[in-house]
């Protein structure tokens, strides 16, 4: 296919890694600050050296960052359990060749990612690896780095799922009146104390455009493995749960004892019940809940401390590059918002808007906001204001207005690279070799969720 291959040469000749994406991206919106601040001296500058410190370190944005730290890591462990290796197992085994793979993985990524975001990216990039591992041992030439992609994209469909950062945030009871504490008194008497998921996941609209992508995406997949040639794969297995004989003498046999993980998962789940059960009965879903359900729910799968322990050290380890890329991209954020930059992106689009266009005009911001902070929540935190202020001032709903935004942070994920960093950590493929295929993959669900938006 010429136009992938021309896409795949430009990538593999001038994408550089994650990491140092990360970073020129810091250059770019430290010099773009100094031109948005009035003050183009050195004071000015220094002042902004001061916003993105201050960005670094933000203690509220740290909290959030570990929150998805834990999702990620959580999820990972989930994956890495004896049970959800079998399933694993029993999936990869009706790969015949790169179409069916693909097919298989996005469908399956995309399902358990509507679930949970950091699940779904684990599990997509375990079962892309556990393809490319099943297609060697049966000598099937596949396209390995389109089968990655494939696993990739669960990130382009999260913000519309159970552990969406702005819908999850807007269920939270007062928390629209807290992020819009400088608006005017008009503005703020117009708005409800709270906006439940059954507005926004739960919506008929949002599961219909989530069911579209089901069927579409798998569907441009299997004509990228027609059109493109598949390879042969060279992979060490990769392996999933504990195999090893559980042992222990005294206190240390606590840590293999499954009794004791048995009462402690219990106890976790039945706190987690007594805890959320009302916000469950009211589809009001928020990152601590998800948090505490995988924890519980990874301790019993796991069956004993011991296994447990060993994803937990596995699923640290491919973290470590999120962790250390975090702080620059709330570094980023803090810029951008501090020198008023997003606003100005926003009042912008907002400026030449309507009541038709502005849900559209919000994906587009949303989109371009990501690029630079690829972190849902945090873009929710400075955008939400103008977002919320926007739909009320134009009488668009402001369910949809907030889906509009989180629809636009997740289709630029395929575009930017950095909660690919997991992924290429499992499959052992560079950024490079997905980027071409989830670029068709974005441009592709964002006429999908641009008609929504238009029509719905």
């Amino acid at each position: 296919m010429n136009f992938t291959a021309f896409i795949e040469n430009i990538f593999r000749k001038y994408v550089p890694s994650p990491f140092t994406i990360a970073v020129l991206l810091t250059l770019l919106t430290i010099l773009l600050a100094f031109i948005s601040i009035p003050e183009h001296d050195a004071d000015g500058f220094i002042q902004v050296l001061r916003f993105w410190e201050a960005g670094v370190w933000n203690n509220s944005l740290l909290v959030f960052g570990y929150q998805m730290m834990l999702i990620l890591v959580l999820g990972h462990i989930l994956v890495l359990s004896k049970p959800m290796s079998r399933l694993i197992s029993l999936l990869v085994e009706r790969v015949k060749d790169t179409g069916s793979a693909v097919v298989l993985v996005s469908i399956s990524t995309m399902l358990v990612s509507f679930f949970n975001w950091g699940l779904g990216l684990i599990f997509g990039a375990i079962i892309a690896r556990k393809v490319g591992e099943y297609a060697q041992k049966e000598n099937i030439p596949i396209n390995y780095p389109l089968v990655g992609a494939a696993g990739y994209v669960g990130l382009m469909i999260w913000h519309g799922g159970l552990s969406g950062s702005a819908p999850l945030k807007v269920a939270e009871e007062g928390h629209l009146k807290d992020i819009m504490s400088g608006a005017e008194p008009e503005l703020l008497n117009q708005l409800p104390t709270q906006i439940g998921t059954y507005e926004t996941i739960f919506s008929w609209w949002n599961l219909m455009l989530f069911g579209v992508l089901l069927m579409v995406i798998p569907i441009v997949l299997k004509y990228l493995a027609i059109k493109t040639k598949p390879k042969k794969t060279y992979l060490k297995t990769y392996k999933l749960g504990t195999t090893e004989k559980l042992k222990g003498n005294g206190a240390d046999q606590l840590e293999f004892s499954p009794w004791v993980a048995l009462l402690f998962g219990i106890i976790i789940l039945l706190a987690f019940i007594a805890r959320y059960w009302q916000s469950l009965s009211q589809f009001n879903i928020t990152p601590n809940m998800l948090n505490f359900f995988m924890l519980g729910l990874g301790i019993l799968l796991h069956g004993n401390f011991h296994s447990f322990l060993k994803a937990l050290n596995e699923a640290i380890k491919d973290t470590s590059g999120i962790l250390i890329q975090f702080p620059l991209y709330f570094g980023i954020m803090g810029l951008m918002s501090e020198s008023g930059m997003i606003t100005q992106i926003s009042d912008f689009f907002v400026s030449v808007a309507n009541d038709l266009t502005l849900p559209v005009l919000t994906f587009v911001s949303g989109g371009l906001v990501n690029i630079f902070v690829p972190s849902g929540g945090g873009q929710w935190a400075v955008q939400g204001p103008v977002v919320l202020e926007s739909a009320l001032k134009l009488g668009v709903p402001l369910p949809k207005a907030i889906m509009a935004l989180a629809y636009g942070d997740q289709i630029t994920n395929m575009l930017q690279p950095f909660w690919a960093l997991p992924l290429l950590a499992i499959t052992k493929l560079k950024a490079k070799e997905i980027l071409p295929y989830t670029l068709i993959l974005m441009l592709v669900g964002s006429v999908v969720y641009l008609t929504g938006l238009l029509l719905l």
